[in-house]
């Protein structure tokens, strides 16, 4: 089954029970799975891995406006934004821990051959595609900086 049929079987779901926060956040994929299907350039297919990317992009723009509620003392709004952000996730692949994310980070370190923090770019490039969905980009930054400077 793939990611676009498993959102439309649980969208039937969720109406069944009556669930109507699971059931808007669940839409909302929706959308964007539709909108992914029929942009200029795709072919009307939605692979897997676009929708991961969607996915990786959606729960990004959670977390950033979660974020800017807090801080403007709107936490009935972030709440919400929260609560999409638990659906979203269950269609993630699991998240590194720390220890993982580093021992990932060092192969893929020594893979490109960087030695110093001139080496970032090359380093965040292979790590974005090959971590994507499993690490936020501010963590993985922050980690291959720590290594390189090292």
């Amino acid at each position: 089954m793939t990611l676009y049929e498993q959102i439309d079987a649980d969208i039937k779901a969720a109406m069944l029970a009556k669930d109507r926060m699971r059931l808007q956040a669940l839409r909302g994929i929706k959308k964007e799975f539709i909108e992914g299907k029929t942009a200029p350039g795709s072919n009307g297919e939605l692979t897997d891995e676009a929708a991961m990317k969607i996915l990786v992009k959606m729960a990004k723009q959670r977390r950033d406006t979660a974020a800017i509620y807090k801080e403007q003392n709107r936490e009935d709004l972030a709440q919400g934004e929260l609560e999409e952000l638990a659906v979203i996730e269950e269609y993630l692949p699991k998240a590194l821990s720390d220890e993982e994310l580093t021992s990932a980070l060092s192969e893929i370190i020594a893979k490109v051959g960087a030695t110093s923090p001139a080496d970032m770019g090359k380093v965040m490039g292979a790590a974005t595609k090959a971590l994507a969905g499993r690490a936020d980009g501010r963590a993985i930054s922050a980690k291959v900086r720590e290594l390189l400077n090292k």
